[in-house]
């Protein structure tokens, strides 16, 4: 860096916590990728301060336990076993690389039902033609039938329900959940048999080793009211439902970074009681939950009870490709990714460091991120 450049460069006058908390207001990756290509002492810093990283950890809390990235490559090569600077620098890379992925992949700009499937009810009024899997049905009739889940019947309105489901991918970005109470219109008065109140709580099993199929969850889904099989690493504010037979969008206050791929869903509180027994129930025609699962380019394994889990990142994978743009235009597959459109748009000629990161993300060998407790 020349002495003229060295007169308005901050990161160089000022003290690098005070460079980094500058930089932290940054909140775009497209940002970062600029910082690093105004020079090649910015490109250091950025790498070597962790601020992709940073960026994620401010975005999305959850990953407060991240501790380091390693590279996969059939053999994993732990971090400990590299020695010398110039091996230090190519794991800060490494790490750069994979926040960098993340953040961008962290924006849900798309949004899709990120429901797979239905692991368990509270309870079941009569199954299984009122099973939870009706609520995976938009429609509020199909097979020539009406489609719902209903509880079993209380004669105390407090008593609540609960509804867990598994998510599309271990690890989603959750923004919004939609819920639709159901309105018995063969019954007198059409009565509607929403819950008082609705919550969410995201989490993963609390022993996930030995939860290696559907019906592993299911049978553990049975102790969820006492919280014992799953540990809930997010839980909502409670939002009053309506009592109207319509899909009902319940926003969260931010979007949640759901880790382990588990939904539950509070149902709280009853207000329609049924006139043939006088008892209170709660049926649900639909659940939605709105976000972007980051499979394939990331998928977690949960190791322990106190979440600590390895989450892998898997950079072959073209999860950028925009394959709708592609379609649409009677493109062709090898058309550019819009990441690698991303880099080489905001990238001046003569600087390729960052430009190279990106495509050698796109094309290198896989890595993971192992998440410590």
């Amino acid at each position: 860096m020349s002495e003229v450049e060295k007169n308005w460069d901050f990161i160089h006058w000022l003290v690098p916590d005070l460079s980094i908390k500058i930089l932290t207001y940054l909140d775009d990756p497209c940002d970062l990728v600029r910082v690093s290509s105004v020079s090649s002492a910015w490109h250091q810093f950025v790498i070597e301060n962790g601020m992709c990283k940073k960026l994620c950890l401010k975005k999305f809390p959850e990953l407060s336990g991240v501790a380091h990235v390693i590279e996969v490559d059939n053999v994993i090569e732990p971090v400990r076993y590299m020695l010398g600077n110039s091996m230090n620098w190519e794991c800060l890379k490494r790490n750069h690389k994979v926040y960098a992925f993340l953040a961008r992949g962290l924006t849900p700009s798309v949004k899709n039902n990120c429901i797979s499937e239905t692991i368990s009810a509270s309870s079941t009024d009569n199954y299984p033609q009122e099973s939870i899997q009706n609520t995976l049905e938009p429609r509020e009739s199909a097979d020539l039938r009406v489609s719902y889940w209903s509880s079993k019947g209380e004669s105390d309105p407090s008593v609540p329900e609960r509804l867990i489901y598994k998510l599309a991918s271990k690890i989603c970005v959750v923004t919004e959940i939609h819920v639709r109470p159901f309105q018995a219109f063969f019954q007198y008065g059409s009565p509607i048999y929403s819950a008082k109140a609705v919550r969410f709580r995201m989490g993963h099993p609390r022993y996930p080793k030995e939860l290696n199929s559907t019906l592993a969850y299911k049978s553990i889904a049975k102790h969820v009211s006492q919280g014992k099989e799953f540990v809930w690493t997010y839980t909502s504010p409670e939002f009053p439902m309506a009592q109207e037979n319509r899909l009902q969008k319940f926003e969260l206050p931010e979007p949640v970074l759901c880790v382990g791929g588990v939904l539950l869903v509070e149902l709280l509180g009853r207000v329609q009681k049924q006139q043939m027994d006088e008892l209170y129930y709660i049926c649900i025609t639909h659940v939605q939950v709105v976000g972007r699962p980051l499979s394939p380019e990331f998928s977690v394994k949960i190791h322990h009870p106190s979440g600590k889990c390895t989450l892998k990142y898997y950079p072959q994978t073209d999860c950028y490709m925009s394959s709708t743009s592609s379609s649409s235009s009677g493109g062709d597959s090898s058309s550019p990714s819009r990441l690698r459109t991303f880099a080489s748009n905001i990238m001046p000629r003569g600087v390729r460091r960052w430009e190279q990161i990106i495509l050698g993300a796109l094309l290198g060998n896989s890595g993971a991120v192992r998440v410590d407790d």
